[in-house]
């Protein structure tokens, strides 16, 4: 049985916090900025943690 290859596009995405959860950084900050108030990209530059229902497919991708 071959090494299990990391998914390229999540270990550019997905970070393990020290306690083992996934962190990731949060979506709609690409364009259409201009439309959205300053508290609400202010609250977009925040990172947050992967829900416990996708964590374990995260975790797969990750190989951990």
């Amino acid at each position: 049985m071959p090494k299990m290859k990391t998914h390229s596009s999540a270990k550019k995405r997905f970070k393990l916090t020290g306690s083992g959860k996934i962190k990731r950084f949060q979506a709609y900050t690409s364009h259409m900025m201009r439309n959205k108030s300053k508290k609400a990209k202010l609250n977009l530059r925040d990172s947050a943690l992967v829900s416990d229902a996708d964590s374990p497919r995260v975790r797969r991708m990750l190989c951990k």
